[in-house]
């Protein structure tokens, strides 16, 4: 609706950002879009969502920040047609700004985020990495037995270009994720598939993305190459993702490829300028090993978004 002259404009005004994360020297890494609240009620689901929606296309999620207490920070995820449960690359963004732009928390090892996924601990290694590292949820593996020729169909590649060196599994670390084992660099990177039927495919089989791998990389000493699809989120593909990756990294320990030692995945479908997501792991109070993953960020605009 369109307001005459002299009636009262209704307005919200908020700080905005958009970062890219896990951007290096070579590569422009993931765009996040960054709404900074005073207080949780500041705004509405509706209004989260419609933000999310304006800016499709222009960032691949929001995320929306508020402050609990001295450290603790409330975060929630919205991308352009849903709410997201967890997304890695904007807690990398939101996170590694905020404590950057913050003389105390830079000071602090160790700060805590609350999402949809529980409570989380966010690493603060920038003064010697220029990274934070996240503590992704709690794997769920799921019992589903994923049949590999209709994801060859979907996906557009001939079932014998998956490996059977690993099984096909749908683990959920922050997002319901199918994991497929690709044999060569080659189709990894000459991936094509299309929106509608590949968020068709999801659907079906109740999975929000799509990590695929091989182990056959581009860059030493990298130890993955991975592509991740989220079409059931309103775009393609995920250029660089933690959620995607930490589910890749809690696979590859339940399946004995990983002794949990820091790696390096390199992401997309470029060969020559990948974006890099780091892994490593930790042990939690209760003894249990926990995946993380870690990045770096990049503010690119920063300023006001006016909700009216």
């Amino acid at each position: 609706m369109v307001k005459g002259y002299g009636e009262p404009q209704h307005m919200k005004t908020f700080s905005f950002k958009k970062i890219d994360a896990f951007a290096t020297a070579t590569s422009s890494g993931n765009p996040a879009g960054v709404i900074s609240l005073r207080t949780q009620n500041d705004i509405t689901e509706q209004e989260m969502q419609r933000i999310a929606r304006e800016l499709k296309g222009f960032v691949s999620e929001v995320g929306y920040l508020w402050h609990n207490d001295d450290d603790t920070y409330g975060l929630r995820y919205f991308s352009s047609e849903r709410e997201v449960e967890f997304c890695g690359h904007a807690t990398i963004a939101i996170m590694h700004d905020l404590i950057r732009s913050n003389d105390r928390l830079m000071r602090k090892e160790i700060i805590s985020i609350v999402t949809n996924k529980g409570k989380l601990e966010v690493q603060n290694r920038i003064p010697n990495d220029n990274a934070v590292f996240i503590t992704a949820p709690d794997p769920v593996f799921s019992p589903t037995a994923i049949d590999k020729y209709s994801f060859a169909e979907a996906i557009k590649i001939e079932p014998n270009e998956i490996s059977d060196q690993y099984p096909v599994s749908v683990v959920n670390a922050g997002l319901e994720t199918l994991i497929v084992p690709i044999k060569k660099l080659d189709t990894i990177l000459s991936l094509s598939p299309q929106l509608d039927e590949l968020k068709s495919y999801c659907r079906k089989n109740s999975v929000d993305i799509i990590t695929v791998f091989t182990d056959e990389v581009a860059h030493k000493p990298n130890s993955f190459r991975t592509r991740v699809f989220a079409p059931t989120f309103g775009y393609l593909e995920d250029p660089a993702t933690g959620s995607g990756n930490a589910a890749l990294g809690h696979y590859l320990l339940k399946n004995g490829k990983w002794d949990g030692k820091p790696m390096t995945v390199e992401q997309n479908g470029e060969l020559s300028s990948p974006n890099i997501v780091k892994l490593t792991t930790r042990k939690d109070e209760h003894g249990k090993m926990r995946v993380l993953f870690g990045g770096g960020a990049i503010v690119r605009i920063q300023g006001e978004y006016i909700l009216s």
